[in-house]
């Protein structure tokens, strides 16, 4: 049976520049358009050219992508105004791009009071501009913006709109859930009644998540005839996001429902590079992934309990609604207090660690695992300390040195330009190979001071750590008053770009962050299969 062909127009470069702290470089923005084109999107929608100097700089020079359509985005003609002496649209008209997608009103209250004009007026800026940019030679799109709280008011208005866009010739003409409060029940109902005067391989959705339904909605544009989806990357966007397309991909490909009826331009190969596409925008806009995100998140195939880890073992169909391998994640079962012997198993079974499933020494580690937390540990977020925990409880941790002192101070002085600033001081004494060696080192703070100092000088190991660095450091209070208990969590990474957590508890701040420090350099060691 001959499936029918969904198209995938991303906005991530316009829309989800529009997310607070999002700030994309050209060099973001053709890297991004890049993985964008390779993963199968049909559309890839660049920005607003006229609209600042960086989107009317991407757009000077053609973009040189394999498959996708470059479209460029902008207003139609403003009120008063001929379409070829509008310089709003001259400017869409010069980019080099290969679809225009005019965002124009369909709501009658928003003519009225943010345009300030007329319902007439309105539909002829519509006709003019689509026309103008159809003459041109440009595959044309119209966002009808406020689409569905227009037509909920004036029916009749909303549909003028949109059938003016498509009688002048508009490829698509998508609509707009542009405040993002619209029920999936409403979508369904007003797109179905929009595809019986406009043909539904016309007929697109640009959902907002303002409701956390954006992807609710655009499947519900679907299923009532829309053959286009408007979403972005990791659902960025303004205020709450636009429709995430890294959570409906997947639905579209391995979901009964859709995967039956529809195809679309991501094939399973690329599918399987999704996690590595959602961390990539992470990596170039320096944001940590969200870890509970649907398919792609860290936590998205994670088992925590006992029971749940058991069934997991047996078969992941237990608690997985898709493979996890499918989209390019892994399952993951979680060491915790909650954890059985189960658990255990699943996460040396990750971790290169020789062992026996019936060593009696498995239930020891599964104890000191519930004390520890117990304590204020973590190890669920701290893989490379559990790592380190296991080997000492089921063989040995090489002692590769042993640290016999640390002195850290912190005070304050004025530096050269007269400015009181704080710095701290870090002094560690370790023995390597009988040699004892002492370093020491200035920081912005005493963790800081105390890291540097660390890796200054290991003698024999310092080649294997040169290209480790601290990216994250995090510290929760246990409890409260001037003795609580402090959990320190501190990611570190290698020069193979590969990451680990390490963890640390104490009374004292500095001693749990030196603990995390130490399990982090000694991890890489280990990793690196350093000589004792």
């Amino acid at each position: 049976m001959s499936r029918e062909r969904l198209y995938l127009y991303d906005t991530t470069l316009r829309d989800g520049a529009q997310t607070n702290g999002v700030d994309f470089t050209l060099h973001d923005k053709k890297l991004i358009a890049s993985l964008l084109d390779d993963l199968g999107i049909d559309y890839v929608e660049g920005g607003y050219p006229g609209a600042n100097p960086l989107d009317t700089e991407f757009f000077g020079t053609e973009q040189k992508l394999e498959r996708a359509t470059f479209a460029a985005f902008g207003m139609t003609r403003r009120p008063g105004r001929s379409a070829s002496n509008d310089p709003g649209i001259a400017m869409l008209i010069d980019a080099k791009a290969d679809a225009i997608c005019f965002v124009a009103k369909s709501s009658e209250y928003q003519v009225r009071v943010a345009l300030e004009t007329t319902n007439e007026e309105n539909i002829a800026s519509i006709r003019d501009s689509v026309s103008l940019a159809k003459d041109k030679g440009r595959e044309v799109l119209v966002d009808c913006e406020h689409f569905f709280d227009g037509y909920k008011a004036n029916p009749e208005f909303a549909l003028q709109c949109a059938k003016a866009a498509y009688e002048s010739g508009a490829r698509w003409v998508v609509l707009c859930d542009t405040n993002g409060g619209t029920m999936p029940d409403e979508v369904e109902a007003i797109v179905g009644e929009v595809v019986k005067h406009i043909p539904g391989a016309h007929v697109g959705i640009h959902a907002h998540n303002d409701t956390e339904q954006a992807v609710a909605n655009s499947f519900a544009a679907v299923r009532a005839g829309a053959r286009q989806i408007q979403g972005t990357l990791n659902g960025l966007g303004e205020r709450c996001g636009n429709a995430n397309l890294c959570s409906m991909i997947p639905t579209l490909k391995l979901k009964k429902e859709f995967a039956d009826k529809f195809e679309i331009g991501v094939s399973d190969d690329k599918l399987a590079s999704l996690v590595q596409v959602s961390r990539a925008l992470d990596n170039i806009l320096d944001r940590a992934p969200n870890p509970h995100a649907p398919y792609v998140g860290g936590s998205a195939f994670v088992t925590k309990t006992g029971i749940h880890a058991s069934a997991v073992l047996k078969d992941p169909q237990t608690y997985e609604h898709v493979p996890p391998e499918s989209i390019g994640n892994h399952r993951k079962v979680l060491v915790s207090d909650q954890a059985g012997k189960s658990n255990v198993l699943a996460e040396l079974a990750r971790t290169n660690i020789q062992f026996d499933r019936d060593d009696p020494r498995l239930s020891r580690l599964v104890e000191k695992l519930k004390e520890r937390e117990a304590a204020g540990y973590a190890y669920e977020s701290a893989n490379a300390s559990f790592d380190l925990l296991a080997r000492s409880t089921l063989g040995t941790v090489p002692e590769f040195f042993r640290v016999d002192k640390f002195d850290v101070n912190v005070e304050q002085r004025y530096n050269s330009h007269g400015q009181r600033v704080t710095v701290a001081m870090a002094v560690i004494k370790v023995e390597v190979d009988g040699e004892t060696l002492i370093s020491a080192a200035e920081g912005n703070g005493p963790v800081n001071a105390l890291d540097v100092a660390l890796r200054k000088d290991l003698g024999k190991y310092q080649k294997y750590i040169e290209g480790l660095k601290l990216v994250d450091y995090r510290v929760r209070i246990l409890n409260g008053g001037t003795e609580a208990v402090t959990r320190v969590l501190i990611e570190s990474e290698d020069e193979d770009g590969r990451r680990w957590t390490t963890i640390g508890v104490s009374p004292n701040i500095i001693d749990a962050s030196f603990q995390a420090l130490m399990d982090s350099v000694v991890y890489k060691l280990v990793q690196s299969n350093a000589p004792v």
